[in-house]
């Protein structure tokens, strides 16, 4: 969540999709949460196997902005890249 120079975010990504891996070999279910935000979730979203996201912060943060309609779908926006 605090990388920000590009190869900072590569090499994090790499590391999150080595344990993802890791995870699901030894039979767990990969979650994950805490620091997601609607400029970094998309990656996290894409990586194989993830089946979870726990994103709520960021989402009702923006809804006393936007309405929750409205930042729900944004979210889904920046997770998949459709429009809601």
């Amino acid at each position: 969540a605090e990388a920000r120079e590009p190869i900072q975010v590569e090499q994090e990504l790499a590391n999150l999709a080595q344990g993802c891996e890791l995870a699901i070999a030894a039979g767990l279910r990969v979650n994950a949460g805490h620091g997601l935000t609607y400029w970094n979730v998309r990656p996290i979203a894409l990586l194989p196997g993830m089946e979870e996201l726990n994103i709520g912060h960021s989402i009702i943060s923006r809804s006393v902005l936007v309405g929750i309609d409205r930042a729900i779908r944004e979210m889904k926006a920046a997770m998949f890249g459709v429009i809601y």
